[in-house]
């Protein structure tokens, strides 16, 4: 069994997914918009191009995401993707990039269990911890 964290975007999931790929070093697996899908007659035309579902793979890892229709949006909350990453200069440089344009929810800083941890929402809404536990630290 395995679990995957699977994210709603508000109409920007292709974008977000190609940014997470160029950044997090991850490759995007699939990208299939509303137009492509058996759905495509019950979504408006304005909407047909958005991303119905879209798989990222990092390392050994699954992030899966889509647009949903506007009236059934919702905003992200209450829970952050957690990435751990080695080394702390890697740690910093990818929370300084989810964090560009979006919101620090805590700097990214050393911890009593972490070389570095931060929280930030990128600018797609989506809440992210960086972790990077270092030596001899428990994770």
């Amino acid at each position: 069994m395995q679990i995957h964290t699977y994210v709603f975007f508000k109409g920007q999931c292709e974008e977000a997914f190609r940014f997470y790929e160029q950044n997090l070093g991850a490759k995007v697996e699939a990208m299939v918009p509303y137009a492509d899908s058996p759905m495509v007659d019950d979504i408006s035309p304005a909407w047909r191009s958005k991303i119905m579902h879209a798989r990222l793979n990092l390392g050994d890892q699954v992030l899966m995401g889509s647009d949903p229709p506007p009236e059934r949006y919702q905003k992200p909350q209450g829970f952050f993707v957690s990435l751990d990453v080695d080394p702390p200069s890697e740690a910093e440089r990818i929370f300084h990039v989810l964090a560009k344009d979006g919101q620090v929810v805590m700097p990214i800083q050393r911890t009593f269990w972490a070389e570095r941890f931060g929280m930030a929402i990128d600018r797609f809404d989506i809440p992210w911890m960086v972790n990077c536990s270092g030596q001899g630290r428990g994770r």
